[in-house]
């Protein structure tokens, strides 16, 4: 068990896991080690490090710390969540069967049916909160359960647990999740059973706005090894401020989330009161079907809110156009706060009926609800509302 396993707090392990004070300075900040290439003593004789696609010291400090919060023994870094992503589904082969929710981020939804169903890879994408939905997807060729849980945009729970055993009954079948929208702070999916974790860095990690990147966590030193064949083959690993961007945002992460939740559990209150909604979608809700789930595998329910206004796409969008602090943007996760349109934004890419079919309607808004202050954040929405 790594040092930064044994960790007890989660905010020591934020500030300190996978790094330490630089040895030459005493710098207490992890260097910025821009350089392409490193000197050998001999031919294949290095300190290391040979080249920075394959590693460099501050990206080494980031896998460390991402491990350590997410309490795994391995992390590695990439440029964005998609090439983490697709680092991921390269370990696959042709024939092989990969079951999926079916209302997962539209560019997770493109990366399977645009490539890598084209390459021979199966995909069932089936309600992944319907446990009943999930055993009868298995097939003899299925090798990967990938989850969302919250998804996004509809912020529907995944019984983790439950599915992590129902997957490893089987053979040689392994379960992703994707905790982007919880973070390791809410929730830690290792903990319950999955085998790999995928944050996008961009997000709350990072939590500024400022970077882009993604990450694999997981506890298996053999695929650990696999996968850092892809990373290195492949090539979307962040440059080192990218890494060190992340690696700051990381040290506030779990003050910024106690603020992001704080703010959007009393927002989604007060959005399920207002006559104009038509329906809130936030685990946190006591009238939220999962709400129990929520208790049970997550610290809070984050700081994510979807809704439909009674006007329906119309008024969606009207409300969309007519907000101050919530900024029309795709993204999440920032400290600034966020709002997004998922039919034409972030989600465009899943064809109308199959996103209809699974419950994202047109109208439906996603909030990203930053660290402002809440009288605020509440004013904005009110006076949005007050224009559909």
């Amino acid at each position: 068990m790594s040092i930064e396993k044994k960790r007890s707090g989660f905010g020591t392990r934020a500030i300190h896991a996978g790094q330490r004070p630089d040895p030459t300075t005493g710098a207490i900040m992890t260097p910025v080690f821009m350089t392409s290439t490193y000197v050998q003593e001999e031919p294949a004789k290095t300190k290391g490090y040979d080249y920075s696609r394959t590693c460099n010291p501050t990206r080494t400090a980031l896998e460390g710390n991402l491990a350590g919060i997410e309490g795994g023994l391995h992390g590695l870094a990439f440029s964005s969540g998609m090439g983490a992503i697709h680092c991921l589904m390269s370990t696959l082969e042709p024939g092989h069967h990969v079951i999926t929710c079916n209302d997962l981020y539209g560019g997770s939804y493109r990366l399977f049916t645009t490539l890598f169903e084209k390459f021979g890879i199966e995909f069932s994408f089936v309600d992944t909160t319907d446990l009943a939905q999930v055993e009868a997807a298995f097939q003899s060729n299925t090798r990967l359960v990938y989850l969302e849980s919250p998804t996004n945009p509809l912020l529907r729970l995944s019984d983790l647990q439950a599915i992590a055993d129902m997957s490893h009954s089987r053979s040689g079948v392994r379960v992703a999740v994707d905790n982007t929208f919880a973070t390791p702070y809410l929730q830690t999916p290792l903990a319950l059973g999955a085998d790999i974790v995928i944050p996008s860095t961009t997000k709350y990690l990072g939590g500024h706005s400022d970077v882009v990147g993604g990450a694999l966590i997981l506890d298996d030193d053999d695929f650990c090894q696999d996968l850092r064949h892809y990373q290195n083959t492949v090539g979307s690993t962040p440059g080192p401020m990218d890494c060190f961007l992340v690696l700051r945002g990381i040290k506030t992460l779990h003050v910024r989330m106690d603020r992001h939740c704080e703010s959007a559990e009393k927002i989604a209150s007060w959005l399920e009161e207002h006559p104009k909604v038509a329906k809130v979608h936030y685990p946190g809700l006591a009238s939220n079907p999962q709400n129990e789930l929520c208790r049970k595998q997550m610290r809070r329910a984050g700081g994510m809110i979807s809704l439909e206004l009674e006007g329906g796409i119309e008024a969606g969008k009207a409300f969309a156009m007519n907000t101050r602090l919530f900024a029309l943007a795709e993204s999440l996760g920032g400290v600034e706060s966020l709002l997004d349109h998922p039919a034409s934004m972030t989600h465009a890419a899943i064809p109308r009926e199959e996103r209809i079919a699974a419950g994202l309607e047109d109208g439906l808004v996603r909030l990203s609800v930053g660290i402002e202050s809440y009288d605020d954040l509440l004013a904005d929405l009110e006076q949005a509302l007050d224009t559909v």
